[in-house]
């Protein structure tokens, strides 16, 4: 009957633990799956970041290149303005020059027509001429002076048609120097127009590049958003499973105590049925047994003497027993390590707004927190002293109920790293 209740609760026990964790192994399941996840996401999201910085690297190149073509512009806008002025100098000047020319070919035009009035009036009246110029003459001097004269005017007009031919052939010079000047300035505008349409080109082609890379980095910050927004929410989920796994951890130890100890009761009740059979078992073999008046008298008296003695040894065992067990517990809960107060959850956490709400606050004590120092747990004052692994730690904050300590790290990435463990927690003080 024992054994058959005994193997009943064993199996029950088995059952219930079994139940635990098999649950609690799915959501470790679920841990892993969204870690997993996350490990995925957060890939993604450093491939996206690179493709960010290598868009943003060939954007500024662009930019720098645009800058550059843009001073290249202007430049040559300055020498297309100053080509134009140049231009039009030539213009004005080679104006000027063709109406010298025009002046020096009238003149020596009108030169040459008077020239040929004199010769053609000294042709066809020379011989008189000559003769009256003698005739006329007071002597031979007046008539050499007189023929002087019109000899002197002869070699004046050779003279002045040579001058107004050599001025002819200089003016037709200086046109034609201006000409090829500005002819030159002509090309050369026309060399810059083209440059200056070439740049003007690459500028719209490099502003049009600049642009896409531009639409590329939104898009890919897009999604870099978006995978953060992943991670972030892995994070949660992390941190969500996690809780619900110490939970069912916790439901899961706590029915198994509890079978353990309505399993301790059945054994205490069926021993204790046990002693009561044991105990009636003297009484029932002294009725079944005949001996003589006296002897039976002398044998009833001995019995209870030693029952009675045997009753007091048993108490006073148990009383040992007591006391020992007494002892036994005030050491396990007393050490050179302080008091102990248990198996505790520990996890991590920072002074972001992903772990506080908002970033860089103080604690709930008023002071700013400290990583080797600040942990955060309910149910005992500020400025008790915890020691953890070894580390003696501060509360200093809430947000944890007792039994869960969240111990203060300098980054993010600590907190996760930190992840969820357990360990044995003292009191100092």
């Amino acid at each position: 009957m024992k054994s058959k209740k005994v193997l009943s609760l064993l199996l029950a026990c088995a059952v219930t633990v079994s139940m635990g964790t098999t649950v609690f192994a799915s959501t470790e399941d679920q841990i892993a799956a969204a870690q997993a996840q996350k490990q995925e996401a957060q890939a993604g999201l450093e491939q996206a970041q690179a493709n960010i910085s290598g868009l943003e690297s060939k954007k500024q190149e662009l930019e720098s290149y645009l800058t550059e073509l843009n001073s290249q512009y202007n430049e040559l806008t300055d020498s297309i303005s100053e080509l134009s002025i140049e231009a039009a100098e030539k213009e004005e000047e080679l104006k000027n020059v063709k109406a010298q020319l025009e002046a020096a070919k009238q003149n020596a035009q009108d030169q040459y027509e008077a020239m040929k009035i004199r010769i053609q009036y000294m042709y066809e009246h020379g011989g008189s001429t000559m003769l009256e110029m003698l005739l006329s003459s007071d002597n031979l001097s007046d008539f050499m002076n007189q023929a002087s004269n019109v000899a002197t005017i002869s070699t004046y007009d050779r003279e002045m048609l040579k001058k107004y031919e050599e001025t002819q052939n200089a003016i037709k010079a200086q046109e034609t120097q201006v000409k090829e000047e500005s002819a030159s300035i002509g090309n050369l505008l026309t060399e810059k127009s083209s440059k200056q349409q070439e740049v003007q080109n690459l500028v719209a082609s490099t502003s049009d590049n600049i642009n896409s890379y531009v639409s590329q980095i939104s898009a890919s910050q897009e999604e870099a958003d978006a995978l953060m927004a992943q991670v972030n929410n892995a994070d949660s989920s992390i941190s969500q499973l996690m809780e619900q796994a110490e939970q069912e951890k916790a439901a899961a130890e706590a029915a198994a105590a509890q079978e353990e100890a309505e399993e301790t009761s059945d054994d205490n009740s069926d021993d204790n049925s046990d002693v009561s059979e044991e105990t009636e078992e003297p009484d029932y073999s002294e009725e079944t047994n005949d001996v003589s008046d006296d002897n039976a008298e002398d044998s009833e008296t001995t019995e209870d003497n030693d029952y009675t003695e045997d009753t007091s040894s048993g108490s006073e065992a148990s009383e040992d027993t007591d006391s020992s067990s007494d002892t036994s517990s005030s050491d396990s809960s007393s050490s050179s390590q302080g008091t102990y107060l248990g198996n505790f959850k520990l996890t991590g956490y920072c002074n972001c707004a992903q772990c506080c709400g908002t970033a860089g606050n103080a604690t709930a004590s008023g002071v700013m927190p400290t990583a080797g120092h600040t942990v955060a747990m309910a149910g005992v004052p500020f400025g008790t002293k915890l020691l953890i692994n070894g580390t003696v730690y501060t509360v200093e904050d809430l947000g944890t109920p007792y039994g869960h300590v969240d111990i203060y790290c300098s980054s993010h990435s600590e907190a996760l790293s930190f992840g969820l463990q357990y360990a044995d927690v003292y009191q100092l003080n």
